[in-house]
């Protein structure tokens, strides 16, 4: 399974933005944005100075997604493809799909400090649709699914120190949160509107549209 396994602090320096890669540490003090706000590279201090341009804005809109996200090129491009396919506004299609992903889900949830661990975490087989077993982190929940934390997991330290802090995280109105049994309801499908991080995901569209 392909997948990144750089810094990942370059990640949001490159962006110029947090992208909340490293959980709690994002808050922190430690954060590279607020320690080292220019982008990495020898020319990091200057390439805030530039004037991008307009490939430059779409190619870095793109690339902010695919990290936000933890996705690479390839299966990005394959959710565009199908969004564009779909009804509706393509680049909305996009984002909304991606937030169906069940490593999304589970950080969403609360059950992981982020989306990366969440992937490894779903990958080891922690994680439970509709009562059976799911590893694969791009799959794509459904409205009335059931996402629940494997039973023999809950014994585990990783996970009773982030079941009793899982009410912390805002969880959205799309997820329906039970704490006591460790469980989720996915109510409705997400909208643009459920997506807080400001993309521009028109900008996304127009790159992919060329």
């Amino acid at each position: 399974m392909a997948r990144y396994t750089g810094a990942v602090c370059r990640l949001c320096r490159r962006e110029g933005c947090k992208l909340f890669l490293k959980g709690d540490r994002c808050f922190s003090d430690k954060c590279s944005i607020a320690r080292r706000g220019k982008a990495p590279g020898q020319h990091g201090a200057n390439s805030n100075r530039r004037r991008a341009k307009e490939y430059g804005l779409q190619l870095r809109e793109k690339q902010k997604a695919k990290r936000y996200y933890g996705i690479l090129e390839k299966q990005f491009k394959n959710y565009f493809i199908k969004a564009d396919k779909k009804e509706g506004q393509t680049g909305e299609n996009l984002l909304t799909a991606i937030e169906r992903r069940l490593d999304n889900v589970v950080y969403r949830m609360g059950l992981a400090d982020s989306r990366r661990e969440a992937r490894q975490l779903v990958t080891h087989g922690h994680f439970r649709v509709n009562g059976k077993k799911v590893n694969i982190p791009s799959y794509l929940v459904n409205k009335n699914d059931v996402i629940s934390l494997k039973e023999s997991s809950r014994d585990s330290e990783k996970f009773k120190m982030l079941i009793e802090n899982i009410t912390a995280r805002t969880v959205p109105s799309w997820i329906s949160l039970d704490k006591e049994n460790v469980s989720a309801t996915i109510t409705a499908l997400p909208t643009r509107a459920d997506i807080d991080f400001p993309f521009e995901e028109h900008l996304i569209v127009e790159l992919y549209s060329k």
